[in-house]
Parts: C-alpha cells; sequence; structure tokens
C-alpha cells in the first residue's frame, strides 16, 4: 500500500476495476467511468488532494487491485475518517482487504495518534455495514436525508473505533490475520466478527 501515484497505478486499477460498475454504487459522487482517459483524469486530480489522502492498495505481485482513503481529517480534534473504499473483485473478501483496513487504523492510532476512527456509509450499503461491524467499529446511528447522492437522498451509518478500543480491536485483528487461522485451503478458523464479537 503507498500513496495514489497516477502515473504509476492509472491502468492497472482501470482494468481492475474496469467491468464491474457495482463498486461504485455507493461511491457518493463518483464513478462508474465510461473510459480509461477519464478515470486517468480524476485520479489525477484526486491525487492532488492531502484530504481526502489516498492510497492503491497493491497484492502480492505487485498489482493495483483497490483504493483507500483517509478523509474528513481534523488534526485539532484527533478524528479522522477511513473511506472511499473501492476494492476490485479481486480484493473484496480476501486477507489483503482485511490486512489493509488493520494497518490503516494502526497507522490512525499508533503513528498519527487520533483518539476517534470514523467509518460513514450508505445506509442502504449492506455489505460496508457489515464490514464496519465486523472490523471492529461501533454503531453510532444514522444522519437521515444526510446528502443526495447522484441524483438520490442518501441516508448515512456512523460508525467509530476509539483510542481506548483500540488495543483489543488489534489484538482481534492479528489473531484473524495469523498463519496458523487459516487452514491448508486458506479457509478461516475463526471469523474477525467473531472475535470482535458480531454474532451474524
Amino acid at each position: 500500500m503507498a500513496r495514489l501515484d497516477p502515473a504509476r497505478d492509472a491502468s492497472e486499477l482501470w482494468h481492475a476495476f474496469h467491468g464491474h460498475d457495482q463498486i461504485w454504487t455507493y461511491i457518493s459522487r463518483y464513478g462508474p467511468f465510461p473510459d480509461e482517459p477519464t478515470f486517468a483524469q480524476w485520479l489525477a486530480e484526486r491525487a492532488k488532494l492531502n484530504d481526502p489522502y489516498i492510497y492503491t492498495v497493491r497484492d502480492s505481485r505487485g498489482r493495483a487491485v483497490g483504493l483507500v482513503s483517509f478523509l474528513e481529517i481534523r488534526p485539532a480534534m484527533r478524528v479522522i475518517e477511513v473511506g472511499s473504499i473501492i476494492y476490485s473483485p479481486a480484493l473484496q473478501r480476501t486477507a489483503l482487504g482485511t490486512e489493509t483496513q488493520y494497518l490503516l487504523a494502526r497507522y490512525a492510532f499508533e503513528t498519527l495518534g487520533y483518539r476517534r476512527y470514523e467509518w460513514k456509509c450508505d445506509a442502504l450499503n449492506a455489505a460496508s455495514r457489515r464490514a464496519a461491524l465486523r472490523f471492529g467499529f461501533a454503531f453510532e446511528g444514522i444522519f437521515r436525508q444526510h446528502m443526495i447522492t447522484k441524483g438520490r437522498s442518501r441516508d448515512t451509518a456512523y460508525y467509530s473505533m476509539l483510542d481506548s478500543e483500540w488495543p483489543q480491536r488489534k489484538r482481534n485483528f492479528e489473531r484473524w490475520l495469523s498463519p496458523d487461522n487459516f487452514d491448508s485451503e486458506g479457509r478461516q478458523k475463526l471469523s474477525l466478527a467473531s472475535l470482535n464479537g458480531q454474532t451474524t
């Protein structure tokens, strides 16, 4: 995982995302894109920003397979959000996808010193809501008619993780990511959701 570099990443990301328009459904303002030049131009504009601060996720072979961002960065309050998570099918439901979330949370709490780590998503995005709970975020509520996205009214689900909760969440991530948690065919023995107290 490294900061987005459009010159290096645009073509690989286009090929990872192209043909999978559903990954853009709950991205509030952008995508899907009609062609590679339009996508590359969007990446170039986004890369100029420090909020959101965008990372490219690469697989074990070095291929770009996803994007994830820190945003709504409020250093004075020591609050930061992880969001704009765009995982290609090659990254979805993988240990790498989970490890990415672990590394971002660890960096936010332990290196940057934030005290509140936020996850927000469209209230209709059931997969994102399940992921937030699986990763150890606490549900806080729904902001009704929070924004208008792609021409429709959106309710936003709010989740958070606090610095006081991070040590246990860290242990749970590391227990799940441990090689001995997977059998010879790569199937998990303990789920991260169960480690974080989720029963479903």
